[in-house]
């Protein structure tokens, strides 16, 4: 399982949708590899179908492709009624799309895509307050229990 970690950090995550995508029989290899990178992707709505920009996925270790793009744009499948959904609650609330996890289920890829609006500076600041403070109260109650 590919994960975007920035993804939890930097957007507050409304509601996820789970997707198909049209890849390459080298790119599943490289995914099942776990071979990829969502860091710097995201998902964009064009011309009434959904696409994954910016996602790199290594060459497969034994592709003989010269001419292989690893941040190629790709095709996310998902029903119309979905996609008109997400489409109006991002133009409509100013949410944007950004894909979450990418994973194997029942032999195929998915990708897991997250309806979510962007964390102000001073939001991520909180936030990392908030894991601190907890990560160090139970750091304090494990050496209670040990004692």
């Amino acid at each position: 399982m590919i994960e975007n970690k920035n993804a939890k950090r930097n957007y507050n995550i409304k509601e996820t949708v789970e997707t198909g995508i049209v890849l390459l029989g080298e790119e599943v290899k490289s995914i099942k590899d776990n071979r990829a990178d969502l860091k710097d992707s995201f998902v964009k709505v064009m011309n009434h179908e959904l696409w994954l920009i910016n996602t790199n996925i290594a060459k497969y270790k034994f592709s003989h492709n010269p001419k292989y793009d690893p941040i190629r744009t790709r095709k996310l499948l998902i029903k119309r009624s979905e996609l008109t959904q997400l489409e109006s609650k991002s133009k409509q609330w100013g949410m944007v799309l950004v894909p979450l996890k990418m994973y194997l289920k029942n032999n195929k890829v998915k990708v897991l895509v997250g309806l979510g609006r962007g964390l102000k500076r001073f939001e991520k600041k909180n936030v990392d307050k908030e894991r601190d403070l907890t990560l160090e109260l139970h750091r304090e109650k494990r050496e209670y229990m040990v004692k």
